[in-house]
C-alpha cells in the first residue's frame, strides 16, 4: 500500500514533535516535505530530517504539494500576526486543490472560517482542528461527531491549562507574578502569557468548538472575557477556604447565540470543572436528554498537540474502515 504523504508547515516545537510521532508509526504515513520560515526540504521515505543548512529556498505551497503528491497539509505554524497570511494562503490553496488540512494553527481558522469552508467544498477536501481546540483533549471530536443527534445546547469549559495551574497556585497563597513564573518554569505557560491571563485563549478554543457544534461563523462570534488580575488571588484563597475552586470558565450556549464568555467562577463538587488540577483541561457538554457529557485531561504540551494532529491525520486517511473500525 502506498503511504499517505504529508506536507508539514511549521517546524517549531509542535512540528518537530509531530515528525517524531510519525516516525514512530508503522510507515503508513510519510512526511514528504517540511516547510520552515524561509526554507523547505523534501524527505526521502524512511530517512530522518537533514540539518537546516541543507534545506532549499521555500517554494509556493501549490508547487510543494504537487511535487510531493501530498494528501494532507499539516499546519503547525505559530498563531501569530506575522504567520497569519501564510497560514491562510497555504490552507486555502491546499483545500481548493483537494488536499485535506490538519491545523494546530488557530489564527486563520478564527478569522476566515467560512472562506476555509468554501474552499473545502470547492476542492472536495476536509479540515480538522483538534490541535487548535485543546491539544490532546478530544473536544473537537466530541463537537464534530460524537454529539451529533444529542441535542447539545451549551458547553462550559476550562480549556486553558495555564489558567487552571495559576489559579490553583493562587489558592495556596502564591502571588500572581510568582504563579506565572512557576508556570513558565515548568513549561506550562508561554513566555508571553497574556492570552492565558486575559481569557483570550480559552475563548478562542470555545469559539472553535461552538463553530463545530452549531455551525456558527467563528469569525463573527463576540467575546466577553474576565481576566485573571490582581483581585483573583484573594478570590482564589477565599474559594479554597470554603472548599471551592476558582476557575476561568469559558462558555457558549444556544440561549445566547454568537457569544462566548469567560468568567472567573467559584465551582464546587460535583461540577467536573472542580476536579481538574494543575494544567489539565475539561469540557462539559450539556445535552438535555442525554445529560452532561464531560471530557477531561489532555495536558497542554507540544507533544499533546502533535498527537492530536496525528490522530486527525489517521482519521482522514480512513484506516481500518471496516467492521467496528
Amino acid at each position: 500500500m502506498e503511504p499517505v504523504r504529508l506536507v508539514l508547515s511549521g517546524f517549531g516545537g509542535v512540528g518537530q514533535a509531530f515528525v517524531d510521532a510519525v516516525l514512530k508509526q508503522d510507515g503508513f504515513l510519510q512526511v514528504a516535505a517540511i516547510r520552515g520560515h524561509v526554507t523547505e526540504v523534501l524527505l526521502a521515505p524512511g530517512l530522518g530530517v537533514p540539518e537546516r543548512f541543507s534545506w532549499g529556498t521555500i517554494k509556493p505551497i501549490g508547487e510543494t504539494l504537487a511535487r510531493t503528491g501530498a494528501a494532507v497539509l499539516v499546519q503547525a505554524l505559530p498563531s501569530s500576526p506575522g504567520a497569519h497570511p501564510r497560514a491562510l494562503q497555504e490552507a486555502l490553496t491546499a483545500l481548493a486543490s483537494g488536499v485535506d488540512v490538519v491545523a494546530a494553527t488557530k489564527s486563520h481558522v478564527l478569522s476566515h472560517w467560512r472562506e476555509l469552508e468554501r474552499a473545502a467544498e470547492e476542492g472536495g477536501s476536509r479540515v480538522r482542528i483538534s490541535g487548535a481546540t485543546g491539544a490532546a483533549l478530544p473536544g473537537a471530536d466530541m463537537a464534530r461527531v460524537a454529539l451529533r443527534g444529542m441535542g447539545c445546547n451549551a458547553v462550559r469549559a476550562c480549556p486553558n491549562g495555564t489558567s487552571n495551574f495559576i489559579l490553583d497556585e493562587l489558592s495556596e497563597g502564591v502571588g500572581l507574578e510568582s504563579a506565572v513564573v512557576e508556570a513558565q518554569r515548568r513549561g506550562i505557560a508561554e513566555a508571553e502569557p497574556s492570552a492565558d491571563l486575559s481569557g483570550s485563549d480559552a475563548a478562542t478554543k470555545v469559539r472553535l468548538i461552538a463553530g463545530l457544534l452549531w455551525n456558527w461563523d467563528v469569525s463573527r462570534i463576540a467575546v466577553e472575557a474576565e481576566p485573571i488580575g490582581s483581585s483573583a488571588a484573594a478570590r482564589a484563597l477565599a474559594a479554597a477556604e470554603q472548599g471551592l475552586r476558582l476557575r476561568a470558565v469559558a462558555g457558549a450556549s444556544l440561549d445566547r447565540p454568537m457569544l462566548v464568555t469567560v468568567q472567573l467562577q467559584e465551582v464546587a463538587p460535583p461540577d467536573p470543572l472542580f476536579f481538574i488540577t494543575g494544567p489539565e483541561k475539561a469540557m462539559v457538554f450539556s445535552c438535555p436528554e442525554a445529560g452532561e457529557i464531560t471530557v477531561q485531561g489532555g495536558r497542554s504540551s507540544p507533544k499533546g498537540a502533535a498527537l492530536a494532529m496525528l490522530k486527525d491525520v489517521y482519521g482522514l486517511a480512513g484506516l481500518n474502515n471496516t467492521g467496528f473500525n
